[in-house]
C-alpha cells in the first residue's frame, strides 16, 4: 500500500513541476495571454467563470452519459447476438472493423445533412464512438472462455442458454469492462466533437467562442473539463467493475 502511494505520487510531483515552468516561462519571456497563459490565469478563470462555462458543462455530461448508455447497450447486444450466431459473426466482424477506419469528424456533416441540428445527429456520434470498443472486447471475452469449462458444463447436460448464462458471461465481465472504460473515456470526446456541429450549449460550444475571441484561458479552462470529466467516468466504471467482480466472487464462494 506504501509503494503505491509513493508510486501515485510521482506524476502528480512532475505535473507540478511543469506548471512551475510553465508559470515562469510565461513571465520571464512575457508571453502574451492570448497567445499562451500563465496556469494562475487559467486557475483564476476556472474559479471565476463558473457561471459562464456550467451551463455548457451540464449539457455535455447529460449529452455523454445518454449516448455512452446507448452506445454500451447497443455494442452489448450486438456482441451477444454475434456470439450466438458465428456464420453471422463472420460475415459482419470484418465489417466492423473496415467501418473504424472511417474518421467520425467526416461521418458528422452528413448526420447533420440527413439528421439535422437536433439531439440525434449527436448522440449517433457518441454512439458510434462507445459502439465498437464495448462490441470488440465484449467478443473477445466469450471467445476467451476456457473449453474446458464449457465442456464440463455439456456433460453436466446444460443448456446453451445456461452456458451463455453461468460460463461465458461471467468470464467476459473483465473484457466486458475493459470496453466500457475505454467507451466511457471516448464518449466525452464524441461529445465535444458533435458540439462543434451546431449545438446551442456544451464544452464544445464554449471552446469554440473562446477560441474565436481569442480567449485561450478559457479553451484551457474547457480542456481541463474534458480531461476531468474523461477520468471521472472512467474511475466510475472502474469502481463499478470491482464492485460487480466482488459481489461475483462472493457468490462463486458461496456456490463453492
Amino acid at each position: 500500500m506504501k509503494k503505491a502511494i509513493q508510486k501515485g505520487w510521482r506524476p502528480i510531483v512532475v505535473l507540478i513541476l511543469l506548471l512551475i515552468v510553465w508559470e515562469i516561462s510565461s513571465r520571464m519571456l512575457q508571453i502574451p495571454d492570448w497567445l499562451l497563459p500563465a496556469p494562475t490565469l487559467i486557475f483564476t478563470e476556472g474559479l471565476q467563470g463558473w457561471s459562464s462555462y456550467s451551463p455548457h458543462l451540464f449539457s455535455t455530461i447529460r449529452l455523454t452519459v445518454t449516448g455512452f448508455i446507448i452506445g454500451s447497450a447497443f455494442g452489448l447486444m450486438v456482441a451477444t447476438a454475434l456470439h450466438l450466431m458465428p456464420r453471422i459473426r463472420e460475415a459482419v466482424y470484418p465489417l466492423l472493423i473496415v467501418s473504424q477506419n472511417i474518421p467520425i469528424i467526416v461521418l458528422a456533416p452528413l448526420l447533420v445533412i440527413w439528421f439535422g441540428f437536433g439531439v440525434l445527429p449527436k448522440l449517433i456520434i457518441i454512439v458510434l464512438v462507445c459502439f465498437f470498443p464495448i462490441a470488440v472486447a465484449t467478443m473477445d471475452g466469450f471467445r476467451q472462455t476456457k473449453e474446458e469449462f464449457i465442456h464440463y458444463m455439456k456433460m453436466a447436460g446444460a443448456t446453451k442458454r445456461q452456458i451463455f448464462w453461468k460460463v461465458e458471461w461471467p468470464y467476459a465481465l473483465p473484457s466486458i469492462f475493459s470496453g466500457l472504460k475505454i467507451s466511457a473515456t471516448y464518449s466525452v470526446m464524441g461529445a465535444v466533437i458533435s458540439e462543434w456541429l451546431g449545438a446551442n450549449k456544451g464544452i464544445g460550444v464554449y471552446m469554440t467562442l473562446a477560441s474565436s475571441s481569442f480567449r485561450t484561458d478559457r479553451v484551457f479552462v474547457a480542456i481541463f473539463l474534458i480531461v476531468v470529466l474523461s477520468m471521472l467516468f472512467f474511475l466510475l466504471i472502474n469502481q463499478w467493475e470491482r464492485w460487480v467482480l466482488r459481489y461475483q466472487r462472493k457468490g462463486d464462494e458461496k456456490n463453492g
